[in-house]
């Protein structure tokens, strides 16, 4: 049985996620492909994340492949959070989230639908944003008269006020390919119908494959905990797939069989990755990802993401965060440790590379981290 260690499977996940090497041959939707989707709640952090493995690239690039050549998607991806996905991937992506069964959203019966009543709110959605755009009010207005005054009655608490009850079917729908969001109206979000003409959704395994050549070697565990379903659920997809077992760092661990060239040469580089950036959230295990102090600056309660982290040959070195005002991009970056002078030279790269994805300009100011304390 092949062995490896945790710095071969880092530099080979830096590798695949051109990460190591902006790639100059692929597109958007090709890296978001082999990303397994950008997370997109905050559009200018999926627009980084794709820029960063991109060469010459900027935000308006992955714009257009969003909004005008529609090779990308926005829409409810893994764990339910909202994601660019490549187009063509989207019946992929329905097939296997469809698959899952959903887990209420909340405690309460008084605030649940029935299968029945959650199928019709679906179908409602899939049928009143068909060649439209429409604002969460809109949709909401739409999805009730199909309906029945019951989908409206507010009883999902939201913020400071109260949701109507179809919206506690609002992912599912998406998991379903009912709607992907459309271009926004003024600040307002819309919700539309998929792209037509998509092709067929192929095999339900080929996830676990794309999931695997991105991040293996892993567990079903954690691919089950990076999906946001259950164990038994990436069990099973793990056995319906060609795979084959290593020992990672001394546990055993799977990769697409026949996947088993590493990198000898350990990860190296500087990076600036933005807020749950595929890398960090789907790269485990996270104690060697964020070693030591990575860990209590960096993961809030487990959960990576949460915070723009700055990468150091493939581990969580650091923090950053950004203040934009007009064109002007003030980076500040907090190192949990000194950096060489080559590492120094990198990260004025890695900002000024920022800056020409964001389009602003960028200034670097390195700041004090304090372990423990809230960004």
């Amino acid at each position: 049985m092949i062995e490896v260690t945790w710095s071969q499977v880092s530099a080979r996940r830096l590798e695949r996620q051109a990460l190591d090497i902006p790639s100059e041959q692929s597109s958007p939707a090709g890296v978001v492909a082999a990303m397994c989707g950008a997370h997109a709640q905050v559009l200018s952090a999926a627009e980084l994340s794709v820029g960063l493995r991109l060469g010459g690239v900027t935000r308006t690039h992955v714009r257009e492949a969003l909004w005008n050549e529609r090779t990308l998607v926005k829409t409810h991806g893994p764990r339910g959070t909202v994601h660019l996905l490549p187009t063509r991937d989207l019946p992929m992506w329905v097939d296997v989230l469809s698959s899952v069964q959903a887990t209420p959203v909340a405690s309460s019966p008084s605030v649940r639908m029935t299968p029945d009543q959650t199928d019709e709110v679906v179908e409602a959605i899939r049928k009143v944003v068909d060649g439209v755009e429409l604002t969460i009010d809109e949709l909401s207005d739409a999805v009730i008269a199909a309906t029945g005054p019951w989908a409206g009655d507010l009883v999902m608490p939201a913020f400071q006020g109260m949701w109507p009850r179809w919206r506690t079917a609002h992912a599912t729908a998406a998991h379903r390919g009912a709607f992907v969001f459309g271009r926004n109206r003024g600040r307002k979000v819309t919700y539309t119908s998929p792209p037509p003409g998509l092709p067929p959704a192929g095999s339900r395994d080929e996830l676990v494959r794309r999931y695997l050549t991105a991040y293996g070697p892993a567990t079903p565990e954690h691919f089950a905990q990076w999906l946001g379903v259950p164990v038994s659920f990436g069990r099973e997809l793990f056995e319906a797939a060609a795979l084959e077992e290593v020992l990672f760092e001394g546990e055993p661990a799977w990769v697409v069989a026949g996947d088993t060239a590493f990198p000898q040469e350990p990860p190296r580089g500087v990076r600036l990755l933005p807020y749950f950036d595929a890398y960090v959230v789907a790269g485990r295990p996270r104690e060697r990802l964020y070693p030591g102090a990575a860990a209590r600056r960096a993961l809030a309660g487990g959960q990576a993401g949460n915070y723009p982290v700055l990468l150091v040959d493939g581990v969580v070195a650091g923090v950053w965060h950004q203040r934009r005002s007009g064109t002007k991009i003030e980076v500040t970056v907090e190192p949990l440790r000194d950096l060489t002078a080559a590492q120094l030279r990198e990260l004025d790269e890695q900002v000024e590379r920022v800056g020409m994805i964001l389009e602003g300009r960028p200034r670097l100011t390195i700041g004090t981290v304090t372990v423990g304390a809230h960004a």
